[in-house]
């Protein structure tokens, strides 16, 4: 099932995805997505409504150097255990929302990553069931303003900008995540092309681990980490991040104004 959050001429829902291309269609979900999702009967063409951030989450996971080629780029080691750090809720925005750049930053680049989000709350989660607290996966943007980084030390600025968590363009709940191929593209040219069977920390040893630490709720959202290949992204790009088997996550990119 594509589970998505959709804005309509009749509000904002969530809806199950049905059908491809110009045919599909956005089925009404009655109140929320999570267990087994009840249907109010009203639908729409996929194509007269405006796809939204797929979940707003209490909180975004993120998980720091979890592909190695991308831990060396950034001149970093391979660590042991995952690295783990926070994106506020007020980062996420949906496909096609503009990623804003803040004047305080000169350089800020893309990273394209799979995002896990949790389907009930859960805590101290042995590896072996992870997945049987898993909703679905989704395509998610982890905005970096690297020379806040720099200056900070640590990352809560650099990845906490409003629009700095672009999430969607629907979380796919049926789909094997180990071995999907993971790209990014700016201006139509590839910049990041990997596989998920990549990652140092695979998902079940990622949800025991921030499960040990923290209880996760339902919609909360885990990113996974991005391959190598991360670079800058500028006023007027357009950002397109594709996991296979899900879809294509696309946002423009625009500078704020003073």
């Amino acid at each position: 099932m594509r589970l998505g959050r959709i804005a309509s001429p009749d509000g904002v829902a969530f809806v199950s995805i049905e059908g491809e291309g110009d045919a599909a269609t956005a089925k009404e979900i009655a109140e929320h997505p999570f267990g087994t999702p009840t249907f109010t009967g009203r639908s729409w063409p996929l194509a007269d409504v405006r796809l939204l951030a797929p979940i707003l989450a209490s909180k975004v996971v993120c998980v720091g150097r979890n592909y190695a080629a991308h831990a060396a780029e950034s001149g970093n080691e391979v660590p042991d255990e995952p690295v783990i750090f926070l994106k506020p809720n007020t980062s996420i925005v949906g496909p096609g929302a503009p990623i804003v750049l803040p004047p305080s930053s000169g350089l800020v680049h893309h990273e394209a990553e799979l995002a896990v989000v949790i389907g009930r709350p859960c805590k101290d989660v042995p590896a072996a069931k992870a997945l049987d607290v898993v909703l679905g996966y989704t395509v998610a943007n982890d905005v970096s303003a690297r020379d806040h980084q720099q200056q900070d030390g640590q990352w809560t600025r650099a990845k906490g900008h409003d629009t700095f968590c672009p999430l969607g363009p629907w979380i796919e709940t049926n789909i094997d995540p180990s071995d999907l191929e993971i790209s990014a593209e700016v201006d139509g040219q590839t910049r990041q092309r990997s596989r998920t069977s990549l990652m140092v920390h695979d998902i079940p040893k990622l949800i025991e681990w921030i499960s040990a630490v923290m209880t996760l709720l339902p919609g909360d959202v885990i990113l996974t980490g991005t391959p190598e290949g991360v670079g800058p992204i500028v006023d007027g790009n357009t950002v397109s991040i594709t996991v296979e088997g899900i879809g294509t996550l696309t946002n423009p990119v625009t500078a704020k104004r003073r």
